[in-house]
């Protein structure tokens, strides 16, 4: 396995990337950012393809030469002219360091305590107590509303359930493109947590864009079975992607950063 990685890079990398680009994404909380991040990692790769080998797992390897990079320039968020607010960005001050790297990589991405331990340059017991201290410390930061778009009741009931359970308040729960803009206009939400494939055949993106198109920069994440639909690289890309089937540590997680990096100025600090 890794014989044929060291032999063909550009095969692992392109298996990775889409993942690598949106831990970058959220990470930084905008893709532009998150993108020159991306572009860094591939660089070095292509100057050094032994870089991938460094553990036996090349997503791992991956991952590291990100973390390297970016904890090298500084671990900065988006600048100031992008969609993160003062708040925001007032709040990631107050942040533990790497904590949000650790929740990011174990509940999003879904590497285990070792491999976050690995990808850090950490020892195990303190991958633990960052990403325990990350959970802590972003639930308490900010609090709002939000708007589900789920046209499967038991999954529009659970995930209704996990935001509550964070002190968030759930507007309401839509099943169709057009359903999901009327409640929008009825109450603008702070946050929307949308799948992509809707009761009726409607579409999720599309009634997310026309949302945004109405309010403006509201914090998304989608939920879905189908992640390759929006990981192309061909076009705008959110942040926030969550596979089903999901836990509740990604959604918990998802919506912690999504609401930290909201510019949003109805959510309360």
């Amino acid at each position: 396995m890794l014989a044929q990685e060291a032999v063909d890079p550009s095969a692992t990398v392109a298996r990775h990337l889409p993942y690598l680009r949106r831990y970058a994404r959220a990470l930084t909380g905008n893709q532009t950012s998150g993108d020159r991040y991306a572009v860094a990692v591939l660089e070095s790769i292509v100057a050094d393809p032994g870089l991938l080998a460094t553990h036996a797992d090349s997503k791992v390897s991956l991952f590291e030469v990100f973390h390297s990079i970016w904890s090298t320039s500084g671990a900065p968020v988006a600048e100031a002219d992008d969609v993160i607010s003062g708040a925001a960005q007032s709040h990631m001050a107050g942040l533990t360091l790497n904590s949000r790297e650790a929740l990011l990589l174990n509940t999003v991405e879904g590497f285990d305590h070792a491999d976050v331990a690995a990808i850090m340059g950490v020892d195990l017991s303190e991958a633990q107590h960052l990403i325990d201290v990350a959970v802590q410390e972003m639930e308490r930061s900010v609090r709002g509303s939000v708007l589900v778009i789920e046209d499967e009741a038991i999954i529009a009931m659970d995930i209704a359930a996990i935001v509550e359970g964070m002190g968030h308040r759930v507007t309401s729960i839509a099943r169709t493109h057009a359903e999901a803009v009327d409640m929008a206009a009825a109450e603008q939400p702070d946050l929307i947590l949308a799948d992509i494939q809707l009761a009726d055949n409607s579409s999720g993106v599309e009634a997310v864009n026309d949302i945004l198109a109405q309010f403006g920069a509201i914090p998304v994440i989608f939920i879905t079975a189908f992640p390759e639909r929006l990981l192309t690289g061909n076009k705008p890309e959110p942040a926030f992607l969550i596979n089903k089937p999901y836990t509740e540590e990604q959604v918990r997680s998802a919506v912690s950063q999504a609401m930290f990096f909201s510019s949003t100025e109805t959510l309360k600090a």
